[in-house]
């Protein structure tokens, strides 16, 4: 059995950079999935096609090269966030991208994943599952202060109303919709600082290690 650790959660509850850095310290791959929907998202924008349009997503998700997607600074835009929000619900998209992202799970040493369904959809097989939360009110200001350290303009009061929007949107979609697996534990990462939600997150994946005997 290969160490696979599935990172689920909302937006902005830390998920992406403890995923990262379980993935550098245990040496392993990493795919922040979400950079896959923001990408369709924003390719669709692109096309001059409207986000309602599923068919032109699913277009765009199909012809998706995933390569380099860590290195457009355009998807961690908040644009970018409510774009792939928009679009992770059409079950075409989530069908064209669903063997990419099961691909690299099956990579032979493991993989590190986060997003919103892989320990549901993805790799429901995978022997350490974590759900990262926190506050919707501590998410907002999270996100909030890492978007205006960065020169956009957005009023905090705004950024939360998005962040109850996309909760709802996520969790409330027909296909692969935001929810806790069973066998994930929860890591409320609330009233943590990065260091503390990391250790807590490793401390979770070497229990799971010493359960699968890996």
């Amino acid at each position: 059995m290969s160490l696979i650790i599935a990172v689920d959660g909302p937006a902005a509850s830390g998920k992406g950079t403890i995923a990262a850095r379980l993935a550098a310290h245990y040496g392993l791959p990493f795919l922040d999935t979400g950079l896959l929907y923001r990408a369709v998202g924003m390719g669709v924008m692109a096309s001059g096609a409207s986000l309602d349009d599923a068919g032109a997503a699913e277009a765009v998700a199909r012809t998706l090269d995933a390569a380099h997607l860590s290195d457009d600074a355009q998807l961690t835009t908040g644009k970018a966030g409510e774009a792939a929000s928009r679009i992770a619900g059409y079950p075409g998209v989530r069908a064209a991208l669903l063997e990419l992202q099961r691909e690299f799970a099956a990579q032979a040493g493991g993989a590190v994943l986060d997003g919103r369904d892989i320990g549901t959809v993805i790799a429901p097989h995978a022997p350490a599952k974590l759900y990262v939360t926190a506050t919707p009110e501590v998410r907002a200001t999270r996100r909030w202060k890492q978007l205006t350290a960065r020169g956009d303009a957005i009023a905090y009061e705004d950024m939360l109303a998005d962040i109850l929007r996309r909760d709802e949107r996520d969790a409330g979609r027909g296909a692969a919709p935001m929810v806790q697996a069973e066998d994930a534990v929860l890591l409320d990462t609330t009233e943590m600082d990065i260091e503390a939600a990391f250790d807590a997150a490793r401390r979770i994946v070497e229990a799971a290690r010493v359960r699968s005997g890996l």
